[in-house]
Protein backbone atom coordinates (compact mmCIF):
# COMPACT_ATOMS: atom_id res chain seq x y z
CA UNK A 1 0.00 0.00 0.00
CA UNK A 2 1.29 3.28 -0.84
CA UNK A 3 2.50 6.05 1.63
CA UNK A 4 -0.46 8.39 0.55
CA UNK A 5 -3.29 5.67 1.04
CA UNK A 6 -1.53 5.07 4.49
CA UNK A 7 -2.12 8.76 5.77
CA UNK A 8 -5.73 8.93 4.10
CA UNK A 9 -7.76 6.22 5.52
CA UNK A 10 -10.86 6.37 6.86
CA UNK A 11 -10.13 5.89 10.03
CA UNK A 12 -7.55 8.23 9.95
CA UNK A 13 -10.39 11.20 9.01
CA UNK A 14 -12.39 9.42 11.73
CA UNK A 15 -9.53 10.13 14.99
CA UNK A 16 -9.08 13.15 13.21
CA UNK A 17 -12.39 14.62 13.86
CA UNK A 18 -12.91 12.65 17.47
CA UNK A 19 -9.34 14.24 18.50
CA UNK A 20 -10.44 17.72 17.20
CA UNK A 21 -13.41 17.48 19.48
CA UNK A 22 -11.10 16.46 22.62
CA UNK A 23 -12.42 12.89 22.54
CA UNK A 24 -10.27 9.34 23.25
CA UNK A 25 -12.70 6.55 22.85
CA UNK A 26 -12.74 2.67 23.87
CA UNK A 27 -14.75 -0.07 22.85
CA UNK A 28 -17.93 0.67 24.34
CA UNK A 29 -17.70 4.14 21.98
CA UNK A 30 -17.73 2.89 18.42
CA UNK A 31 -19.07 0.06 16.20
CA UNK A 32 -17.95 -0.49 12.48
CA UNK A 33 -19.56 0.36 9.67
CA UNK A 34 -20.55 -1.99 7.80
CA UNK A 35 -19.56 -2.24 3.47
CA UNK A 36 -20.73 -4.29 0.49
CA UNK A 37 -19.04 -7.70 0.54
CA UNK A 38 -18.32 -10.72 -1.56
CA UNK A 39 -16.97 -12.81 0.86
CA UNK A 40 -18.00 -15.04 3.49
CA UNK A 41 -16.52 -15.09 7.78
CA UNK A 42 -15.49 -18.47 6.76
CA UNK A 43 -13.07 -17.51 3.32
CA UNK A 44 -11.40 -14.62 5.24
CA UNK A 45 -7.90 -14.75 6.75
CA UNK A 46 -6.76 -13.85 9.45
CA UNK A 47 -3.33 -14.79 9.75
CA UNK A 48 -1.11 -12.01 11.27
CA UNK A 49 2.11 -10.94 13.00
CA UNK A 50 3.00 -10.46 16.58
CA UNK A 51 6.48 -9.03 15.44
CA UNK A 52 8.86 -8.29 12.92
CA UNK A 53 10.18 -11.87 12.70
CA UNK A 54 7.37 -13.69 13.95
CA UNK A 55 3.55 -14.97 12.20
CA UNK A 56 0.22 -15.53 13.81
CA UNK A 57 -2.35 -17.94 12.23
CA UNK A 58 -5.24 -16.28 14.45
CA UNK A 59 -4.35 -12.54 15.94
CA UNK A 60 -4.86 -13.75 19.76
CA UNK A 61 -1.96 -13.47 22.26
CA UNK A 62 -2.85 -14.46 26.33
CA UNK A 63 -0.99 -12.51 28.83
CA UNK A 64 1.66 -12.72 31.18
CA UNK A 65 0.14 -12.59 34.00
CA UNK A 66 0.42 -15.65 36.87
CA UNK A 67 -3.15 -16.42 36.59
CA UNK A 68 -3.04 -16.67 32.99
CA UNK A 69 -0.11 -18.20 31.02
CA UNK A 70 2.07 -20.35 32.18
CA UNK A 71 3.78 -23.80 29.88
CA UNK A 72 0.20 -25.34 29.55
CA UNK A 73 -1.77 -22.49 28.90
CA UNK A 74 1.16 -21.41 25.92
CA UNK A 75 1.14 -24.64 24.18
CA UNK A 76 -2.63 -24.82 23.43
CA UNK A 77 -2.34 -20.89 22.39
CA UNK A 78 -0.06 -22.10 19.98
CA UNK A 79 -1.71 -24.97 18.93
CA UNK A 80 -4.20 -22.82 18.26
CA UNK A 81 -2.15 -20.65 16.37
CA UNK A 82 -1.57 -17.90 18.69
CA UNK A 83 0.49 -17.14 21.37
CA UNK A 84 0.96 -17.50 24.76
CA UNK A 85 3.48 -15.10 26.82
CA UNK A 86 4.82 -17.29 29.59
CA UNK A 87 4.90 -14.52 33.10
CA UNK A 88 7.99 -13.21 34.70
CA UNK A 89 6.48 -14.16 38.30
CA UNK A 90 8.71 -17.48 37.98
CA UNK A 91 11.99 -17.32 38.43
CA UNK A 92 14.82 -17.58 35.78
CA UNK A 93 15.60 -21.13 35.90
CA UNK A 94 11.87 -21.96 36.09
CA UNK A 95 10.55 -20.07 33.59
CA UNK A 96 13.21 -21.29 31.42
CA UNK A 97 11.93 -24.74 32.31
CA UNK A 98 8.34 -23.87 30.91
CA UNK A 99 9.54 -22.56 27.50
CA UNK A 100 11.71 -25.96 27.23
CA UNK A 101 8.25 -27.97 28.26
CA UNK A 102 6.86 -25.64 24.70
CA UNK A 103 9.75 -26.01 22.50
CA UNK A 104 10.15 -29.76 23.21
CA UNK A 105 6.52 -30.45 22.76
CA UNK A 106 6.57 -31.23 19.74
CA UNK A 107 9.49 -31.08 17.55
CA UNK A 108 10.28 -32.20 13.73
CA UNK A 109 13.68 -31.57 14.28
CA UNK A 110 15.61 -31.25 17.75
CA UNK A 111 18.65 -29.24 17.43
CA UNK A 112 19.63 -30.15 20.61
CA UNK A 113 18.27 -32.99 21.78
CA UNK A 114 17.79 -34.43 25.40
CA UNK A 115 20.40 -37.27 25.66
CA UNK A 116 21.09 -39.95 28.47
CA UNK A 117 23.93 -41.19 29.22
CA UNK A 118 24.30 -45.58 28.74
CA UNK A 119 24.51 -45.94 32.98
CA UNK A 120 21.58 -44.10 33.09
CA UNK A 121 18.72 -46.43 34.78
CA UNK A 122 15.26 -46.69 33.33
CA UNK A 123 13.70 -45.57 36.80
CA UNK A 124 16.38 -42.43 36.66
CA UNK A 125 15.18 -41.06 32.88
CA UNK A 126 11.42 -41.69 33.70
CA UNK A 127 11.86 -39.44 36.59
CA UNK A 128 13.69 -36.87 34.70
CA UNK A 129 10.99 -37.00 32.22
CA UNK A 130 8.01 -36.40 34.61
CA UNK A 131 10.14 -33.76 35.96
CA UNK A 132 10.77 -31.66 32.84
CA UNK A 133 7.28 -32.72 31.81
CA UNK A 134 8.63 -34.23 28.28
CA UNK A 135 5.65 -35.95 26.22
CA UNK A 136 8.05 -38.08 24.13
CA UNK A 137 10.41 -41.25 25.03
CA UNK A 138 13.02 -41.02 22.20
CA UNK A 139 16.41 -40.39 23.37
CA UNK A 140 19.92 -40.43 21.99
CA UNK A 141 22.31 -42.61 24.74
CA UNK A 142 25.82 -41.63 24.73
CA UNK A 143 28.66 -43.28 26.24
CA UNK A 144 31.50 -41.69 28.67
CA UNK A 145 32.93 -39.65 25.46
CA UNK A 146 29.53 -37.82 24.35
CA UNK A 147 29.54 -40.49 21.56
CA UNK A 148 26.01 -41.30 20.52
CA UNK A 149 26.07 -45.40 21.01
CA UNK A 150 22.40 -45.87 20.48
CA UNK A 151 18.76 -44.92 20.53
CA UNK A 152 15.91 -45.78 23.73
CA UNK A 153 12.04 -45.28 22.36
CA UNK A 154 9.33 -46.19 24.21
CA UNK A 155 8.65 -49.76 23.10
CA UNK A 156 12.42 -49.95 24.92
CA UNK A 157 10.73 -48.34 28.06
CA UNK A 158 7.68 -50.40 27.86
CA UNK A 159 10.21 -53.86 27.46
CA UNK A 160 12.40 -53.34 29.81
CA UNK A 161 12.56 -56.17 32.97
CA UNK A 162 13.33 -53.97 35.52
CA UNK A 163 13.38 -49.91 36.50
CA UNK A 164 17.34 -50.81 37.34
CA UNK A 165 18.31 -51.24 33.77
CA UNK A 166 20.56 -49.11 32.70
CA UNK A 167 20.30 -47.31 29.03
CA UNK A 168 23.31 -49.24 27.28
CA UNK A 169 21.27 -52.34 28.16
CA UNK A 170 18.11 -51.39 26.97
CA UNK A 171 19.24 -49.16 24.09
CA UNK A 172 19.13 -50.17 20.38
CA UNK A 173 22.93 -49.96 19.07
CA UNK A 174 21.52 -49.65 15.34
CA UNK A 175 21.75 -46.46 14.46
CA UNK A 176 20.01 -45.27 11.19
CA UNK A 177 22.67 -41.91 10.29
CA UNK A 178 21.71 -39.04 7.96
CA UNK A 179 23.97 -36.38 6.81
CA UNK A 180 23.80 -32.70 8.19
CA UNK A 181 21.95 -31.88 4.66
CA UNK A 182 19.07 -34.13 5.25
CA UNK A 183 15.39 -32.18 4.89
CA UNK A 184 12.15 -33.10 6.60
CA UNK A 185 10.94 -34.99 3.33
CA UNK A 186 13.84 -36.67 2.92
CA UNK A 187 13.90 -37.85 6.85
CA UNK A 188 10.22 -39.17 6.47
CA UNK A 189 11.81 -41.09 3.30
CA UNK A 190 14.31 -42.95 5.23
CA UNK A 191 12.28 -42.98 8.67
CA UNK A 192 9.20 -45.07 6.30
CA UNK A 193 11.83 -47.51 5.09
CA UNK A 194 13.70 -48.36 8.11
CA UNK A 195 10.39 -48.02 10.52
CA UNK A 196 12.49 -45.98 12.50
CA UNK A 197 10.48 -43.13 15.14
CA UNK A 198 14.01 -41.46 15.41
CA UNK A 199 16.43 -40.32 12.67
CA UNK A 200 20.03 -38.65 14.28
CA UNK A 201 21.11 -36.18 11.90
CA UNK A 202 25.42 -35.98 11.95
CA UNK A 203 27.80 -33.22 11.24
CA UNK A 204 31.01 -34.39 8.57
CA UNK A 205 33.03 -34.32 11.99
CA UNK A 206 30.46 -37.22 13.64
CA UNK A 207 29.35 -35.20 16.18
CA UNK A 208 25.38 -34.74 16.61
CA UNK A 209 23.06 -32.51 15.02
CA UNK A 210 19.80 -33.62 16.10
CA UNK A 211 17.39 -35.54 15.86
CA UNK A 212 13.65 -35.94 13.58
CA UNK A 213 11.32 -37.67 15.51
CA UNK A 214 8.51 -39.53 13.35
CA UNK A 215 5.32 -38.46 15.13
CA UNK A 216 5.87 -34.85 14.34
CA UNK A 217 7.52 -35.28 10.72
CA UNK A 218 4.86 -37.11 9.89
CA UNK A 219 2.13 -34.18 11.46
CA UNK A 220 3.92 -31.70 9.06
CA UNK A 221 4.59 -33.52 5.81
CA UNK A 222 0.67 -34.95 6.26
CA UNK A 223 -0.81 -31.20 6.48
CA UNK A 224 -2.07 -32.20 10.12
CA UNK A 225 -0.51 -29.34 11.83
CA UNK A 226 -1.64 -26.24 9.15
CA UNK A 227 -3.15 -24.40 12.21
CA UNK A 228 0.03 -24.57 14.76
CA UNK A 229 2.64 -21.73 15.49
CA UNK A 230 5.66 -22.94 14.58
CA UNK A 231 9.31 -22.15 14.21
CA UNK A 232 11.30 -23.14 11.29
CA UNK A 233 12.33 -26.64 13.12
CA UNK A 234 8.44 -27.45 14.26
CA UNK A 235 8.78 -26.56 17.35
CA UNK A 236 6.20 -24.75 19.03
CA UNK A 237 6.55 -20.76 19.12
CA UNK A 238 7.91 -20.19 22.69
CA UNK A 239 7.34 -16.67 24.41
CA UNK A 240 8.25 -14.81 27.58
CA UNK A 241 8.01 -12.09 30.16
CA UNK A 242 11.12 -10.27 31.21
CA UNK A 243 11.76 -7.19 33.21
CA UNK A 244 14.42 -4.40 33.86
CA UNK A 245 15.37 -5.39 37.51
CA UNK A 246 19.08 -7.28 38.21
CA UNK A 247 17.67 -10.83 36.56
CA UNK A 248 17.69 -10.04 33.35
CA UNK A 249 21.00 -10.97 32.13
CA UNK A 250 20.59 -14.23 34.20
CA UNK A 251 17.13 -14.22 32.68
CA UNK A 252 17.74 -13.82 29.16
CA UNK A 253 20.93 -16.08 29.12
CA UNK A 254 18.58 -19.06 30.17
CA UNK A 255 15.64 -18.46 28.14
CA UNK A 256 18.00 -18.25 24.87
CA UNK A 257 19.71 -21.68 25.61
CA UNK A 258 15.95 -22.89 25.65
CA UNK A 259 15.46 -21.43 21.91
CA UNK A 260 12.81 -18.93 23.58
CA UNK A 261 11.65 -16.94 19.82
CA UNK A 262 10.55 -14.11 21.52
CA UNK A 263 10.01 -11.90 24.99
CA UNK A 264 7.88 -9.26 26.36
CA UNK A 265 9.68 -6.24 28.30
CA UNK A 266 6.57 -6.39 30.78
CA UNK A 267 6.88 -3.20 32.79
CA UNK A 268 3.79 -0.06 33.32
CA UNK A 269 5.48 2.29 31.50
CA UNK A 270 7.00 1.33 28.60
CA UNK A 271 8.55 4.42 27.42
CA UNK A 272 10.91 4.74 30.37
CA UNK A 273 15.25 4.86 30.77
CA UNK A 274 14.93 1.54 32.27
CA UNK A 275 13.23 -0.08 29.58
CA UNK A 276 15.02 1.30 26.49
CA UNK A 277 18.40 0.32 27.93
CA UNK A 278 16.77 -3.26 28.37
CA UNK A 279 15.75 -3.31 24.77
CA UNK A 280 19.30 -2.18 24.18
CA UNK A 281 20.85 -4.59 26.04
CA UNK A 282 18.61 -7.49 24.38
CA UNK A 283 19.16 -6.33 21.03
CA UNK A 284 22.93 -6.05 21.39
CA UNK A 285 23.55 -9.94 23.08
CA UNK A 286 20.64 -11.50 21.99
CA UNK A 287 19.67 -10.30 18.17
CA UNK A 288 18.14 -13.51 17.07
CA UNK A 289 15.34 -13.32 19.75
CA UNK A 290 12.60 -10.47 18.94
CA UNK A 291 11.70 -8.07 21.89
CA UNK A 292 8.06 -6.77 22.17
CA UNK A 293 8.13 -3.73 24.63
CA UNK A 294 5.75 -1.88 26.83
CA UNK A 295 3.01 -0.64 27.84
CA UNK A 296 2.65 2.47 26.45
CA UNK A 297 -0.24 4.59 24.99
CA UNK A 298 1.19 7.19 23.16
CA UNK A 299 2.24 8.12 20.04
CA UNK A 300 5.75 9.35 20.78
CA UNK A 301 6.20 6.59 23.28
CA UNK A 302 5.79 4.17 20.27
CA UNK A 303 7.97 6.18 18.26
CA UNK A 304 11.21 6.11 21.17
CA UNK A 305 10.59 2.27 21.50
CA UNK A 306 10.56 2.20 17.75
CA UNK A 307 13.83 4.35 17.93
CA UNK A 308 15.28 1.84 20.22
CA UNK A 309 15.35 -1.21 18.15
CA UNK A 310 11.90 -2.94 19.24
CA UNK A 311 10.23 -5.50 16.92
CA UNK A 312 6.66 -5.05 18.42
CA UNK A 313 4.94 -2.87 20.50
CA UNK A 314 2.48 -3.45 23.42
CA UNK A 315 -0.43 -0.75 24.01
CA UNK A 316 -2.49 -0.66 26.80
CA UNK A 317 -2.29 1.47 29.95
CA UNK A 318 -4.93 0.74 32.39
CA UNK A 319 -7.64 -1.01 30.24
CA UNK A 320 -7.94 -4.53 31.53
CA UNK A 321 -10.19 -5.63 33.91
CA UNK A 322 -8.04 -6.14 37.27
CA UNK A 323 -5.84 -2.80 36.43
CA UNK A 324 -6.64 0.90 38.88
CA UNK A 325 -3.52 2.21 37.40
CA UNK A 326 -5.91 5.09 35.82
CA UNK A 327 -7.82 5.60 39.14
CA UNK A 328 -5.01 5.36 41.12
CA UNK A 329 -2.49 7.20 38.89
CA UNK A 330 -4.94 9.27 36.81
CA UNK A 331 -2.95 8.13 33.64
CA UNK A 332 -4.03 6.31 30.33
CA UNK A 333 -5.48 7.30 27.08
CA UNK A 334 -8.98 4.88 26.42
CA UNK A 335 -7.89 1.89 24.50
CA UNK A 336 -9.51 2.52 21.12
CA UNK A 337 -7.42 5.42 20.77
CA UNK A 338 -4.32 4.30 22.05
CA UNK A 339 -4.04 1.55 19.44
CA UNK A 340 -4.91 4.10 16.91
CA UNK A 341 -2.27 6.55 17.85
CA UNK A 342 0.07 4.25 18.73
CA UNK A 343 -0.48 2.12 15.20
CA UNK A 344 -0.12 5.03 13.79
CA UNK A 345 3.30 6.46 14.68
CA UNK A 346 4.69 2.69 13.46
CA UNK A 347 3.17 2.81 10.16
CA UNK A 348 5.84 2.00 7.40
CA UNK A 349 8.51 0.77 10.65
CA UNK A 350 7.41 -3.00 10.55
CA UNK A 351 7.09 -2.87 14.17
CA UNK A 352 3.34 -4.39 14.77
CA UNK A 353 1.33 -3.56 18.17
CA UNK A 354 -0.24 -5.84 20.34
CA UNK A 355 -3.62 -4.08 21.55
CA UNK A 356 -3.44 -5.38 25.37
CA UNK A 357 -6.54 -4.84 27.50
CA UNK A 358 -9.95 -4.12 27.40
CA UNK A 359 -11.26 -6.48 25.58
CA UNK A 360 -14.89 -8.12 26.39
CA UNK A 361 -16.28 -9.67 23.19
CA UNK A 362 -15.24 -11.16 20.23
CA UNK A 363 -16.55 -7.74 18.69
CA UNK A 364 -13.94 -5.83 20.25
CA UNK A 365 -11.34 -7.63 18.28
CA UNK A 366 -12.32 -6.81 14.82
CA UNK A 367 -12.50 -2.90 16.32
CA UNK A 368 -9.03 -3.19 17.61
CA UNK A 369 -7.39 -4.47 14.68
CA UNK A 370 -9.35 -1.57 12.34
CA UNK A 371 -7.72 0.94 14.79
CA UNK A 372 -4.64 -0.81 13.61
CA UNK A 373 -3.27 -3.14 15.73
CA UNK A 374 -1.68 -6.72 14.53
CA UNK A 375 -3.04 -8.83 17.62
CA UNK A 376 -5.16 -8.61 20.46
CA UNK A 377 -3.48 -9.92 24.33
CA UNK A 378 -6.63 -10.96 26.05
CA UNK A 379 -6.02 -11.36 30.08
CA UNK A 380 -9.62 -12.35 31.60
CA UNK A 381 -11.26 -14.21 28.67
CA UNK A 382 -8.54 -16.60 29.02
CA UNK A 383 -8.22 -17.11 32.76
CA UNK A 384 -11.20 -19.03 33.82
CA UNK A 385 -10.25 -21.62 31.49
CA UNK A 386 -8.63 -25.48 32.14
CA UNK A 387 -5.17 -24.09 31.04
CA UNK A 388 -4.72 -21.43 32.96
CA UNK A 389 -2.51 -21.96 36.23
CA UNK A 390 -4.91 -22.72 39.51
CA UNK A 391 -7.49 -24.91 40.71
CA UNK A 392 -11.44 -24.55 40.43
CA UNK A 393 -13.23 -23.40 43.53
CA UNK A 394 -16.66 -23.24 44.45
CA UNK A 395 -19.19 -20.86 45.73
CA UNK A 396 -22.31 -20.87 46.14
CA UNK A 397 -21.63 -24.19 43.79
CA UNK A 398 -20.64 -22.27 40.65
CA UNK A 399 -17.41 -23.28 39.72
CA UNK A 400 -14.48 -20.01 39.46
CA UNK A 401 -10.94 -19.78 38.66
CA UNK A 402 -8.59 -17.16 40.73
CA UNK A 403 -8.00 -13.93 38.31
CA UNK A 404 -5.42 -11.25 39.82
CA UNK A 405 -3.96 -8.10 38.28
CA UNK A 406 0.27 -7.99 38.20
CA UNK A 407 -0.39 -4.53 39.60
CA UNK A 408 -2.44 -6.07 42.80
CA UNK A 409 -1.50 -6.19 46.75
CA UNK A 410 -1.30 -10.24 46.36
CA UNK A 411 1.18 -10.17 43.14
CA UNK A 412 3.25 -7.61 44.50
CA UNK A 413 3.60 -9.02 48.33
CA UNK A 414 4.25 -12.34 45.61
CA UNK A 415 6.39 -11.44 43.52
CA UNK A 416 9.09 -9.36 43.33
CA UNK A 417 8.98 -9.09 39.53
CA UNK A 418 5.45 -7.41 39.88
CA UNK A 419 6.35 -4.78 42.14
CA UNK A 420 9.17 -4.30 39.43
CA UNK A 421 6.86 -3.64 37.13
CA UNK A 422 5.70 -0.75 38.19
CA UNK A 423 8.44 0.34 39.85
CA UNK A 424 8.27 -0.63 43.55
CA UNK A 425 10.88 -1.66 45.79
CA UNK A 426 9.20 -1.49 48.57
CA UNK A 427 7.58 -5.57 50.54
CA UNK A 428 5.91 -4.13 53.39
CA UNK A 429 1.94 -3.94 52.64
CA UNK A 430 1.86 -0.30 53.95
CA UNK A 431 4.38 0.77 51.59
CA UNK A 432 3.16 -0.85 48.39
CA UNK A 433 0.91 1.03 46.46
CA UNK A 434 -1.16 -1.36 44.59
CA UNK A 435 -2.28 -0.70 40.81
CA UNK A 436 -4.69 -3.88 40.40
CA UNK A 437 -7.63 -5.98 42.35
CA UNK A 438 -8.16 -9.65 42.74
CA UNK A 439 -11.31 -11.65 42.26
CA UNK A 440 -12.26 -14.53 40.61
CA UNK A 441 -14.16 -15.20 37.00
CA UNK A 442 -15.92 -18.06 35.80
CA UNK A 443 -14.73 -21.28 35.38
CA UNK A 444 -15.28 -21.52 31.41
CA UNK A 445 -13.73 -25.10 30.21
CA UNK A 446 -11.08 -25.94 27.90
CA UNK A 447 -9.04 -22.89 26.37
CA UNK A 448 -10.17 -23.97 22.32
CA UNK A 449 -14.09 -23.31 23.06
CA UNK A 450 -13.25 -19.83 24.02
CA UNK A 451 -10.74 -19.29 21.09
CA UNK A 452 -13.11 -20.45 18.74
CA UNK A 453 -15.49 -18.23 19.56
CA UNK A 454 -13.13 -15.44 19.13
CA UNK A 455 -12.52 -16.21 16.07
CA UNK A 456 -15.52 -16.68 14.47
CA UNK A 457 -16.47 -13.15 15.83
CA UNK A 458 -13.51 -12.05 14.47
CA UNK A 459 -14.26 -13.33 10.99
CA UNK A 460 -17.77 -12.29 11.07
CA UNK A 461 -16.58 -9.03 11.78
CA UNK A 462 -14.31 -8.61 8.87
CA UNK A 463 -17.20 -10.29 6.30
CA UNK A 464 -19.67 -7.26 7.58
CA UNK A 465 -16.66 -4.76 6.41
CA UNK A 466 -16.34 -6.58 3.47
CA UNK A 467 -12.68 -6.96 4.08
CA UNK A 468 -10.52 -10.32 3.12
CA UNK A 469 -8.00 -9.97 5.70
CA UNK A 470 -6.44 -8.00 8.51
CA UNK A 471 -4.84 -5.36 6.06
CA UNK A 472 -8.13 -5.15 4.23
CA UNK A 473 -10.01 -4.04 7.32
CA UNK A 474 -7.76 -1.82 8.26
CA UNK A 475 -7.50 0.14 4.42
CA UNK A 476 -11.44 -0.16 4.86
CA UNK A 477 -12.52 0.39 8.00
CA UNK A 478 -14.51 3.27 9.62
CA UNK A 479 -16.29 3.90 13.01
CA UNK A 480 -19.64 5.26 14.44
CA UNK A 481 -18.87 7.05 17.78
CA UNK A 482 -21.67 5.95 19.47
CA UNK A 483 -23.66 7.17 22.43
CA UNK A 484 -24.82 5.69 25.63
CA UNK A 485 -28.11 4.44 24.61
CA UNK A 486 -26.02 3.02 21.39
CA UNK A 487 -24.63 1.20 23.52
CA UNK A 488 -27.63 0.07 25.58
CA UNK A 489 -29.02 -0.84 22.81
CA UNK A 490 -26.15 -2.98 21.37
CA UNK A 491 -26.62 -5.29 24.00
CA UNK A 492 -29.93 -7.61 23.86
CA UNK A 493 -32.63 -5.76 26.04
CA UNK A 494 -36.24 -5.75 26.75
CA UNK A 495 -36.38 -8.73 27.92
CA UNK A 496 -38.41 -10.46 30.97
CA UNK A 497 -34.84 -12.90 31.50
CA UNK A 498 -31.92 -13.72 29.05
CA UNK A 499 -30.32 -17.14 28.96
CA UNK A 500 -26.65 -17.11 28.15
CA UNK A 501 -24.96 -17.80 24.82
CA UNK A 502 -21.54 -19.53 24.47
CA UNK A 503 -20.33 -16.19 23.57
CA UNK A 504 -22.11 -14.24 25.52
CA UNK A 505 -22.64 -13.78 29.59
CA UNK A 506 -26.14 -11.68 29.99
CA UNK A 507 -26.25 -10.69 33.64
CA UNK A 508 -23.90 -7.82 33.35
CA UNK A 509 -25.38 -5.95 31.09
CA UNK A 510 -28.78 -7.07 31.48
Amino acid sequence: MKKKSLETRKIDRFFKKMDGQGLALSYGDVRLRTGHSEILPREVNIESRFSRNIGLKIPIVSSPMDTVTEAKMAIAMAIAGGIGVVHKALTPKKQAAAIGKIKHYLNAFISDPICVNVFDSVSEVLKMKAEKDYKFYSFPVINEDGQVVGLVTRNDFDFSSSPTDMMGQIMSKEIIKADANTTMEGAYKMMMKTRKKILPIFNSNGSLKGIYTWADVKRIISGGSDIYNLDKNGSLIAVAAIGVGEDLEERMELLSREKVDAVVIDTAHGDSKAVIAAIKFCKKYHPEIDVIAGNISEADSARNLIKAGVDGLRVGQGPGSICTTRVIAGIGCPQVSAVYNCSKAARGSGVPVCADGGIEFSGDIPIALAAGAQNVMLGKMLAGTTEAPGVVIYKNGRPLKSYRGMGSLGAMLDNKSSRERYFQGEVTIDKLVPEGIEGEVDYRGDVDVILNQLVGGLRSGLGYVGAKDIADLQAKADFHKISGVGLKESHPHGLVSIKDAPNYRAEKFS
